[in-house]
């Protein structure tokens, strides 16, 4: 849907849509312009940004998640659980929370029958006790909080980064130089709104990504990288390591998996280790999730640990 602003404008951004969206909140509409579903002349926008006249604004309204997520036992890999929080080794392949297309069958379903339905509820109904997310398609480690307080303690240890989040890809390609800090803009793609893309200053938000590899297989020209996240981007790793050329193994959004030379049959990202501090007593608790099998033909004798 586009609307053009024929009028004087001057309003906010947020105050003029809802006058002409009856439908939608102006919360709603205000969450709608972070998340960069609503653009003006292509760009993202703030809700308080001043309307212009002959301004476009383009607004794609995502499809509605169920109200209430069902528990529903499916199987969990617990790392570690206390009366505050759980940490998880989630599987490739499955969705943390309920969206469109996927309502039901996520790690949050299975989290309401696992925990009796005692997760913070500061996520809202189809995402409780959810601090953070991987991707469909990432393995790896995930820590929910089953309290208020955990939760907000939580949320804000990853916006003061002061969460370690390691984690392990297999790149189609060399990136160069072996070591590197990439520093973007990552936003909606300006065509594409289900992906993401490095956009140019002030669009989208800053993204902070450590890389270092750790093996180069030649016959396919894959590489093995241990990537340390100073930001939590939606898909920062699989567009940052686009960004250098090297698109990830198996990303089916990103690439063209059945194209890709030592293609293992799935996204090649793994969370392998997140550390932060207990929420309630303060101690600092470091976890790792076992490394999937698929990636044995890169990291078979291959030391991980050194510093990066």
């Amino acid at each position: 849907m586009e609307l053009r602003v024929d009028d004087s404008g001057g309003d906010r951004l947020d105050a003029w849509l809802a006058a002409r969206l009856p439908d939608l909140s102006r919360s709603r509409i205000q969450a709608l312009i972070r998340e960069q579903f609503i653009v003006v002349n292509g760009q993202p926008a703030k809700p308080r940004d001043a309307v212009k006249p002959g301004a476009v604004i383009s607004i794609a309204i995502p499809e509605a998640v169920p109200d209430v997520a069902a528990p529903q036992d499916i199987p969990l890999s617990i790392l570690f659980e206390d009366d505050d929080l759980v940490v998880l080794d989630k599987e490739a392949g499955i969705v943390v929370h309920p969206a469109a297309g996927n309502p039901d069958g996520t790690l949050v379903n299975a989290l309401l029958h696992h925990c009796k339905g005692q997760l913070s509820g500061i996520g809202g109904v189809e995402r409780p006790g959810i601090v953070h997310r991987l991707d469909k398609d990432t393995s790896g480690c995930l820590v929910v909080a089953k309290t208020d307080h955990a939760h907000q303690s939580l949320t804000n240890q990853f916006s003061g980064r002061t969460m370690e989040k390691i984690y392990l890809a297999v790149t189609q390609g060399i990136p160069k130089p072996e070591k590197d800090t990439i520093f973007t803009h990552i936003g909606r793609h300006p065509v594409n709104r289900q992906k993401m893309a490095v956009v140019n200053p002030p669009g989208g938000k800053p993204a902070i990504t450590d890389y270092e590899i750790r093996y180069i297989d030649p016959s396919t020209l894959t590489a093995l990288v241990k990537v340390h996240l100073h930001t939590g981007r939606t898909h920062q790793i699989r567009v940052h390591m686009l960004h250098k050329g090297t698109p990830l193994l198996g990303d089916p959004i990103y690439a063209k998996p059945a194209r890709q030379s030592g293609y293992a049959g799935r996204l090649m990202l793994h969370a392998w280790k997140l550390e932060f501090d207990h929420p309630r007593t303060n101690k600092r608790l470091a976890f790792q999730a076992p490394i999937p099998p698929e990636f044995t033909p890169w990291v078979q004798g291959v030391d991980l640990d050194g510093a990066m």
